[in-house]
């Protein structure tokens, strides 16, 4: 899968006043990892030349408050960019209504053999028009306002990245080295990318369809008492009956009127709920201990573990097999079904 070339790839992450700073370290750091690989083990392939560039190319403070100094400014990138990549942060929307910004990256994106966002910088690629049609997603607290703000985009907030054609984007910080583990594993090959991931502790990069939902879960919480505690009961009892006759019990309400209140309130459906919360303890029991895949899906709620394999393939398309494989830190694999 290697791609021999007389000149390494440029790699340029676009940033700006108030950028989150893991938005461009973190690729920098795995595209800087993939340099480093193939000059210690001898591959042919290109390699890569990275760096971070700014309109003006002046110092430029992050959100945190750290001041980072350049490489470049973007009338010096060079030309044709392999891979631009536009970091997202709190000042993505003033990067997004920028002009001068915008036009550059209208020139350069057709001429890059890819481009990407990293969490909201989807703002800015989509304000330079590069997301109309296309599938694309940003930090879940964010996807709502970009879809309103930005209606030709299909936003997805649930994965982790998206790729539609040559153009990526990934969630939130961490979430824009997964993105770059994935186009290094495509530029190179599966091994150097997890040679990448262990050297930066991230053990394994995740599949770009691995949901969201474990950070959303704190975004649905009920305003009203009744529905809260039934929540609360949810995520500290997910062995428990969840039916919703039995949580409308537990709310006093009838079923058809606590379904209806339940989805007004979280934006999900009861069973929606349940199914994340179970889905969520039983990604935490396969990471962190040694327990037989049959009795986590009994702890977690799902009865057998064929229910829970089933719900695992739905939302994040991998079973708890494999699962465990990628995510255990000390790769273990105790008795269970099959991934």
């Amino acid at each position: 899968m290697t791609n021999p070339s007389s000149a390494p790839k440029d790699v340029v992450i676009v940033a700006y006043h108030q950028t989150q700073s893991l938005d461009f370290i973190g690729p920098l750091e795995v595209f800087a990892g993939a340099q480093r690989l193939i000059e210690l083990t001898g591959r042919t392939d290109a390699g890569y030349r990275v760096a971070v560039a700014t309109l003006d190319g002046k110092p430029f403070p992050t959100s945190s408050g750290l001041e980072i100094v350049p490489s470049f400014s973007l009338a010096d990138a060079p030309t044709p960019i392999d891979t631009l990549i536009v970091a997202g942060g709190d000042g993505s929307r003033d990067a997004s209504a920028d002009p001068d910004l915008l036009a550059w990256i209208k020139s350069a994106a057709p001429l890059a053999r890819r481009v990407a966002s990293v969490c909201t910088g989807a703002f800015v690629l989509a304000a330079a028009g590069l997301l109309d049609g296309r599938r694309a997603t940003t930090h879940w607290a964010s996807a709502d306002s970009l879809a309103k703000r930005f209606p030709a985009v299909e936003v997805d907030p649930e994965p982790i990245y998206v790729r539609d054609g040559q153009i990526w984007t990934s969630a939130g910080v961490t979430a824009g080295m997964d993105l770059s583990l994935a186009m290094i594993e495509e530029d190179l090959d599966r091994d150097a990318a997890l040679t990448i991931a262990r050297h930066l502790v991230l053990f394994l990069r995740r599949p770009g369809n691995q949901s969201q939902f474990s950070a959303s879960l704190s975004a649905q919480q009920a305003d009203q008492e009744p529905l809260r505690e039934v929540q609360r009961h949810v995520v500290e009892n997910p062995a428990s009956d969840l039916t919703v006759e039995a949580l409308a019990e537990r709310a006093h309400m009838s079923p058809r009127h606590f379904a209806r209140t339940f989805a007004a309130e979280t934006g999900v459906t009861p069973g929606r709920y349940v199914e994340r919360i179970r889905l969520e303890a039983a990604r935490r029991a396969l990471e962190d201990t040694p327990q037989p895949i049959a009795a986590i899906a009994a702890a977690c709620g799902f009865g057998t573990p064929e229910t829970m394999r089933r719900s695992f393939l739905r939302a994040l398309n991998v079973g708890p097999a494999e699962y465990r494989r990628r995510y255990h830190p000390a790769g273990i694999s105790p008795g269970g079904v099959s991934a």
